[in-house]
C-alpha cells in the first residue's frame, strides 16, 4: 500500500512515515499542500493521510482537487478539532474518513488499512492462494501452516500479487505500490525482492516471471 501523508508539522509527519514503513507501507511526505497536490500528479497513492491546517494550500483545497480529479486514492482527513462541525465540513469537501488529533497510532493505521481495502476490488479479509495465505491486518503469511518470516517490502509485495488473483503484476506496479519516492526506478530492488521472497515461500515455486511483463502467482 502507497500512502501520502500530508503534515506540516515535521517532527509529527517523520513520526508518523517511519511507524507507517515499519507497518510496511511505502510512505511519502509533503509538508505543505501545494508539495501534495504536486505529488498526487506523479504517484499513485491508495490513502492520503491529509492535515486540515496546512500551509500554502489549504487542506481542504487539496482535498477537493484530488476528488475533483476522479483520482482512486482515499483520504483521511486529520484535524487538531473534534468538534462535530469539522468533522462534518471536512467530510463535507470530500474526505473518506476523519481523525481528531491526538489520536491512537493503532486506531491511524486500522483506518488507513481500511480505506486502502476500499480502494480495491472487493477482496476477503485473508488472502489465499493454494496454501499461501496472508492475513493483511496482522500482516502474518503461512505457507502449508508454517509462518513465513518476511520482511515488510517483501510482505508487501506477497500482498500485492496475491491480490492480482493470478493476473500479471508489472515491476513498475510493485515499484509505485510498495517503494516510496526514494527509491530509484533503475534499480534492481523489486527483482531482488521477488528473489528473495520466492526463496522464503519455497518449493513448489510459486511466483512465475513473465517475460516483458512481470510477474504472476501460478495456478496451484
Amino acid at each position: 500500500m502507497r500512502v501520502l501523508v500530508v503534515e506540516d508539522h515535521a517532527q509529527l509527519a517523520e513520526w508518523l512515515a517511519k511507524g507507517l514503513r515499519r507497518e510496511g507501507m511505502a510512505v511519502d511526505v509533503a509538508m505543505d499542500g501545494q508539495r501534495a497536490l504536486d505529488q498526487v500528479d506523479v504517484y499513485p497513492y491508495d490513502v492520503i493521510v491529509l492535515d486540515r491546517d496546512l500551509p500554502v494550500v489549504h487542506g481542504d483545497e487539496v482535498c477537493r482537487t484530488v476528488v475533483a480529479g476522479a483520482r482512486d486514492s482515499k483520504i483521511l482527513m486529520l484535524t487538531a478539532s473534534a468538534a462535530i462541525e469539522d468533522r462534518v465540513d471536512g467530510l463535507g469537501q470530500g474526505a473518506d474518513d476523519y481523525l481528531p488529533k491526538p489520536f491512537a497510532f493503532a486506531e491511524l493505521v486500522a483506518r488507513i488499512r481500511a480505506l486502502g481495502r476500499r480502494s480495491l476490488p472487493a477482496l476477503p479479509p485473508l488472502l489465499v492462494h493454494g496454501d499461501i495465505r496472508l492475513d493483511p491486518a496482522t500482516r502474518v503469511a503461512t505457507r502449508a501452516g508454517r509462518r513465513l518470516l518476511l520482511s515488510p517490502k517483501e510482505t508487501a509485495v506477497l500482498e500485492v500479487l496475491l491480490e492480482a488473483r493470478g493476473a500479471v503484476v508489472s515491476a513498475q506496479e510493485l515499484l509505485d505500490r510498495v517503494w516510496d519516492e526514494m527509491a530509484d526506478p533503475f534499480t534492481n530492488a523489486v527483482k531482488m525482492a521477488v528473489s528473495r521472497l520466492r526463496a522464503k515461500l519455497g518449493e513448489p515455486a510459486v511466483i512465475e516471471t513473465v517475460a516483458q511483463s512481470g510477474y504472476r502467482l501460478q495456478e496451484p
